[in-house]
């Protein structure tokens, strides 16, 4: 590189693959490597990812961006900042959720390659999205205990995952 240094530009970020095939190309990813009972869901901005593989049920969540964000309903011009029009906000924040998609689908793949290498396994792998009998994940239980232990300066007693939702 010469005295400039080179744009990053976010994975995916141009990407022209519908969010539905995104999500079909998951599907298929996820059967080819021995998963089932597949599944989705959609409330608001939160989509989640439903399947089994090596007898665990997962979830892995993926929240979309937000149709009314400053970064989708406006544009500078100088020190200006206008309104873009909804065809123009569309645009955009479609193009961020097709991303998103895109990198969902990128993770997926790359978590059930390293599993097939031998590198990792699937429990390690999806352990954060694992689901317990009570519906959250194991990373969702674990979040709140680790929140709590920072409030409070130490270690909870015990720090374990309940199936009680505290």
């Amino acid at each position: 590189m010469a005295n400039r240094e080179r744009e990053r530009r976010a994975y995916a970020a141009e990407t022209k693959v519908s969010t539905e095939s995104s999500r079909a190309e998951i599907e298929r990813t996820l059967r080819s490597y021995k998963a089932d009972g597949f599944g989705y869901a959609e409330d608001g901005v939160k989509v989640s990812i439903f399947f089994r593989m090596a007898s665990r049920h997962i979830r892995l969540n993926l929240t979309m961006p937000e149709r009314e964000q400053p970064a989708f309903t406006e544009y500078r011009r100088g020190s200006m900042t206008f309104r873009r029009a909804d065809s123009e906000i569309d645009k955009h924040w479609l193009q961020a959720c097709r991303q998103r998609w895109r990198v969902l689908a990128l993770m997926v793949r790359a978590k059930l390659e390293a599993v097939e290498a031998g590198v990792t396994t699937v429990e390690d792998e999806f352990l954060a999205s694992t689901m317990m009998p009570d519906g959250a994940t194991v990373g969702e239980s674990v979040k709140r205990q680790i929140d709590e232990a920072y409030r409070l300066g130490g270690m909870p007693r015990p720090l374990m995952i309940t199936g009680s939702g505290r």
